[in-house]
């Protein structure tokens, strides 16, 4: 597991980045420079793990040795600056494919998070429902015939299913799917239905001890965070491990929102 005792000390860190081997809109280099311009302790690039399928947002195979060798030559020119770790952003796509995937274990990763990104349809097609709301609207109707409950459902079963296989540290925004079904049946998120999974995911990141990412990525645009705050009590109450990322994919957003989560995380705590 993730040794969260280098990060105890301070909140000068992000632990979730996405650079030029996906779909992060920077060099890494950029990156780095940004994490020492406001003086981060630890900071973590973490792209998009390679996929058995096409995805224009994931890392290509045939560039992992070449992005291991980047993060080696960013400590050997920031390394006295910043703690600079390797990481993957694993996507959980069903039982051939996830962060306990022996694959991911071979790598030399300073650590893994795990996240869903891919709902599959009835018929199996693996469809990436993060993005844009609207983008993800058009989704609903060519997907998956405006069947919001099964979308939410799969998501989350695909979640706890990655949480008991294991394989990795920290959990991505682990209620994401919230934002877009939330643009497409506004409420959805209130309802008991929805609200009993979400427990139900968090009652199983209990009993597999993992790390709980609060994802500040939207909270600037949006109003917030995954997870929502809601939940912020019972995982608090269960003395769950919590970092705080942005989920950057420019540097000028590498510590976005961060400071809000780290005073209402205080205020849950208190």
């Amino acid at each position: 597991m993730f040794d969260l005792s280098i990060i105890s000390n301070t909140n000068k860190y992000n632990l979730h980045s996405h650079t030029e081997f996906c779909d992060g809109r920077a060099q890494m280099e950029a990156f780095a420079r940004k994490a020492v311009e406001l003086q981060f302790d630890i900071y973590g690039f973490s792209p998009h793990s390679p996929l058995p399928i096409e995805s224009p947002c994931n890392m290509l195979s045939s560039n992992v040795n070449r992005y291991i060798d980047e993060v080696k030559r960013i400590r050997e020119v920031h390394g006295d600056s910043c703690l600079f770790l390797a990481a993957m952003e694993i996507d959980y796509l069903g039982d051939a494919w996830g962060p306990s995937n022996d694959y991911f274990n071979s790598l030399p990763l300073d650590y893994r998070i795990g996240s869903v990104h891919f709902v599959p349809t009835r018929d199996g097609k693996l469809v990436d429902c993060d993005g844009r709301h609207e983008t993800f609207v058009e989704k609903m109707h060519r997907f998956y015939n405006d069947d919001i409950r099964y979308v939410v459902e799969t998501f989350y079963r695909h979640s706890i299913e990655m949480v008991e296989k294991g394989g990795f540290d920290i959990i991505g925004h682990l209620d994401k799917i919230g934002d877009n079904a939330s643009f497409f049946q506004p409420g959805i998120e209130d309802e008991s239905w929805y609200r009993s999974l979400v427990d139900d995911l968090i009652d199983s990141i209990i009993s597999k001890q993992l790390i709980v990412e609060i994802n500040t990525k939207v909270v600037e645009e949006r109003g917030r965070f995954f997870p929502g705050i809601r939940y912020w009590k019972k995982l608090v109450d269960n003395n769950v491990p919590i970092v705080v990322n942005s989920d950057a994919h420019v540097p000028a957003l590498i510590n976005a929102g961060r400071d809000k989560a780290f005073e209402c995380l205080k205020e849950t705590i208190c």
